[in-house]
């Protein structure tokens, strides 16, 4: 199971009319600890900005799950309840899960997500679905004889 950790990132981007502005960008990053999130990010980052950058958060996310699209560009929260029913008292109960789709587009949002719960044998109603501002999610690489980096 990935733990996830949400990185903010700041730097000076260079805008179209050539003026430097400093920015906040946040990057979901697979790591096992706080430490790790920040090293990944920073590693992960360095080829893309050029000058002085900081990781200036680093904080444990509740995605449950992510359904990757390559073709997406855009990254959306899925809030969904799953609905079970207790066996003893017959009461239903409602636990709610984060996941994450990548597409273009909120319809592409929902398409993604439902086609990711098919074959799902729970039931599940969807509470919300949000353009999240990630601008990027790093898995962590996997290599023939384990996870590494």
């Amino acid at each position: 199971m990935a733990n996830w950790f949400e990185c903010k990132v700041r730097y000076d981007k260079i805008q179209e009319n050539g003026s430097a502005k400093k920015v906040t960008e946040p990057y979901l990053v697979d790591a096992l600890t706080f430490t790790e999130a920040e090293a990944r990010i920073t590693e992960e980052q360095r080829p893309f900005i050029s000058g002085e950058f900081s990781v200036s958060a680093v904080k444990r996310s509740r995605i449950a799950e992510i359904f990757w699209n390559e073709g997406g560009d855009r990254w959306y929260l899925v809030k969904v309840a799953f609905i079970t029913i207790d066996e003893r008292t017959g009461v239903e109960k409602r636990s709610v899960s984060q996941i994450l789709v990548q597409c273009s587009g909120f319809k592409s949002a929902f398409d993604n997500f439902c086609e990711g719960m098919k074959g799902s044998m729970a039931d599940y109603e969807i509470v919300s679905i949000s353009e999240t501002p990630l601008m990027d999610v790093y898995k962590m690489k996997v290599i023939a004889d384990g996870p590494k980096d």
